[in-house]
C-alpha cells in the first residue's frame, strides 16, 4: 500500500533526524550571538575558517567512517572478531590527526595567508586545528555506536556537545568579553565534553594495529575524499572566493569603508539562515536511503519513488517560498526592543535569501534521483555529479562575485546545484528509469519562482498579501498533484470512513491508491 509506505519514509526521517533536528537548533543559537557580539569583519574570519575546518574533516578523516562501518559489519554479519577494526582505525586516526594538527601549528602564517586571511590572524588556525584533532577522535567511536544501534547514547554524546558550545558561547562572549577567540574555545570545550561521554566506548581499545585491516578501510575509504570535498566545495567555494575580492570590486558594489572579510561575515550569518531548508532535506536524506533500498524491489517501487520526489519537492519548494517571503522580515524584526536576529550592519545581503532557499529545492531533487543509481550500484557516476556541481559552481563564482559580490556568489551555488540535479538525472534514469512527473514539477517551479520575482521587483507586499499568496501557491501544488495530495492528506480520512473491519479497510485502501 502507497501510502503506509509513504508514511513509513516520514516516520523514519523524523526518527533518524530528531537529533540531527535539536542540535542543530541549539547551534543556531550561535548565529544571533555573533552577530550581535562580533564585528562583520570577526564573523566574517570566523566562517571563512569554519567552512575550511568542514573541508580539512574530510583530509582529517579520509573516509574511514564510511570504510570502519563497512568492514567492521561484514565482519559482525560474518561472524568474524571486528574488535580489530576498532583500534586499528582509531589509532590511525590518532597519528595522523596528530600529525595533522602539528602541521597547523607550526605553519600557521602561512595557512592563514592561504585561505585569504593575513599572519595575523593565526591564532585562530591554531584553534581551527585543536578542535580538528577533537572532531577526527570523534569519529571512530560515534561510528561503533551507530554500528552497534546506540541511538540514545549517540544522540545524548553529540547533544552535549553542542549544549556545551551554547552555554560556553554566551558566557565567553558575554560576561568575559572573550570576542572572537572566545567562539572557538567554546567550540573546543564542546568537542572535549563529547569525547569525554564517549570514554565508555574508547575502553574496548585494544593495544594492537593491523596493517591489513588499514589496507583495507583505505582501500574502501579513500574514494570517498575527493567526492566529500567537491560536494562541501558547492556550498562553501563562495566564502574561499569572497575573501579574495579586490577592494575596488567591494567600493563599486557595498561602498567604501568595507573589506573582504566584513563580506563574508555578512554572507555567512545571512546564508546559515538556509538552515531551515538544510535541515529539511538532511534529516529526509537520514530515511530516504535505507527506504528506497528495502522498496526497490517492490511491484509498485518506480510509481512509489515519483510520488516521493513530487510530495518531497512540492513540500520544499512550498517552504522556500514562505522562508523567502517572511524570514527577512523575522530578521529585521527588534525583538523586544533590543535585539535583532541580525543587526542592520548585516542587512544588505538579506537580498542573496531567496537563491539559497532556491538552491536547495535542487539538492532535494538530487538526493531523490540518486535512488536509482544506488539501487543498481552504479556509484561510479557519483563522483562525476558531485565534480559537475563543485566546477560550476567554482567557475560561476569566479565570474559573477568580481560582477554582483554576495548575489554573484549566491547565483553560483544556484547555478552548481542545477547542474549537479541534471547530471544526476541523467545517470540515474540512466540505469533506473522512473516517469517522473516533469512537466509539472517544473510549471510549480516556475511558478513559485514567478511569484518570489513579482513580489521582489513590484516592491513591499503586506504580511495579508503574502500570506494570501502563499496559500495560493499550495492551492495550486494541490491542483497540479492531485493524486499526492490524496495519496498524502485525505487517505486517512478516507481509511477512517471505511467501516467492516481491518481487510476491508485495506481493500479500500489499495483501491484507492490505484484510481
Amino acid at each position: 500500500m502507497l501510502f503506509s509506505k509513504l508514511k513509513l519514509l516520514f516516520k523514519d526521517t523524523v526518527i533518524y533526524g530528531t537529533s540531527t533536528i535539536l542540535a542543530r537548533s541549539l547551534n543556531y543559537l550561535l548565529v544571533p550571538l555573533y552577530a550581535n557580539q562580533l564585528t562583520t569583519f570577526d564573523n566574517g574570519i570566523q566562517t571563512l575558517v569554519y567552512a575550511n575546518i568542514a573541508i580539512a574533516n574530510v583530509l582529517f578523516s579520509y573516509g574511514l567512517e564510511t570504510s570502519y562501518l563497512k568492514c567492521a559489519s561484514d565482519a559482525l554479519h560474518e561472524e568474524r572478531d571486528g574488535g580489530g577494526f576498532f583500534s586499528t582505525a582509531f589509532f590511525s586516526l590518532l597519528t595522523t590527526a596528530t600529525l595533522f594538527t602539528a602541521i597547523l601549528f607550526f605553519f600557521a602564517p602561512g595557512v592563514s595567508s592561504l585561505i585569504g586571511l593575513t599572519p595575523a590572524e593565526q591564532p585562530f588556525i591554531r584553534y581551527a586545528a585543536v578542535i580538528l584533532w577533537i572532531d577526527t577522535l570523534l569519529v571512530i567511536p560515534f561510528a561503533e555506536l551507530r554500528l552497534k544501534r546506540k541511538a540514545v547514547q549517540f544522540a545524548v554524546a553529540r547533544i552535549a556537545g553542542v549544549v556545551a558550545v551554547v552555554l560556553s558561547a554566551f558566557i565567553l562572549l558575554g560576561p568575559f568579553k572573550a570576542g572572537l577567540s572566545g567562539a572557538f574555545l567554546a567550540n573546543i570545550l564542546g568537542s572535549a565534553l563529547s569525547l569525554l561521554m564517549l570514554t565508555p566506548v574508547l575502553r574496548q581499545l585494544r593495544l594492537s594495529f593491523s596493517f591489513p585491516q588499514l589496507r583495507d578501510m583505505l582501500r574502501i575509504g579513500l574514494p570517498y575524499v575527493p567526492t566529500g570535498i567537491a560536494g562541501l566545495l558547492i556550498h562553501l567555494i563562495d566564502r574561499n572566493l569572497l575573501i579574495r575580492m579586490p577592494a575596488e570590486d567591494i567600493e563599486r558594489i557595498y561602498g567604501a569603508g568595507m573589506q573582504a572579510s566584513d563580506v563574508v561575515g555578512i554572507y555567512g550569518r545571512v546564508v546559515a539562515f538556509g538552515v531551515l531548508l538544510q535541515l529539511m532535506i538532511q534529516v529526509f536524506r537520514f530515511a530516504w536511503q535505507p527506504f528506497f533500498l528495502q522498496h526497490s524491489s517492490d511491484p509498485d517501487a518506480k510509481r512509489l519513488f515519483r510520488h516521493v520526489l513530487s510530495i518531497s519537492t512540492m513540500l520544499t519548494m512550498v517552504i522556500a517560498l514562505a522562508a523567502t517571503f517572511f524570514v527577512p522580515d523575522l530578521v529585521r524584526y527588534h525583538w523586544g526592543g533590543r535585539l535583532y536576529l541580525l543587526p542592520p550592519a548585516y542587512w544588505i545581503g538579506l537580498s542573496v535569501l531567496p537563491l539559497i532557499f532556491l538552491s536547495y529545492v535542487f539538492d532535494m531533487v538530487s538526493t531523490n534521483l540518486s535512488a536509482g543509481i544506488l539501487i543498481t550500484g552504479s556509484t561510479r557516476y557519483l563522483p562525476v555529479v558531485t565534480f559537475a556541481g563543485a566546477a560550476v559552481t567554482g567557475a560561476s563564482c569566479w565570474l559573477l562575485i568580481p560582477l554582483s559580490g554576495m548575489e554573484g556568489a549566491a547565483w553560483a551555488i544556484v547555478a552548481g546545484t542545477v547542474v549537479m540535479s541534471l547530471v544526476m538525472a541523467f545517470y540515474s534514469l540512466r540505469v533506473y528509469p522512473v516517469e517522473y512527473d516533469w512537466g509539472r514539477l517544473l510549471l510549480f517551479l516556475a511558478a513559485g519562482i514567478g511569484i518570489a520575482s513579482a513580489v521582489a521587483l513590484i516592491g513591499p507586499f503586506s504580511v495579508g498579501a503574502r500570506v494570501a499568496l502563499l496559500f495560493g501557491y499550495l492551492a495550486l501544488s494541490l491542483l497540479l498533484f492531485q493524486k499526492e495530495a490524496r495519496l498524502f492528506f485525505l487517505q486517512p480520512a478516507l481509511i477512517s470512513i471505511c467501516t467492516g473491519g481491518g481487510t476491508l479497510m485495506t481493500e479500500c485502501a489499495v483501491k484507492y491508491t490505484q484510481s
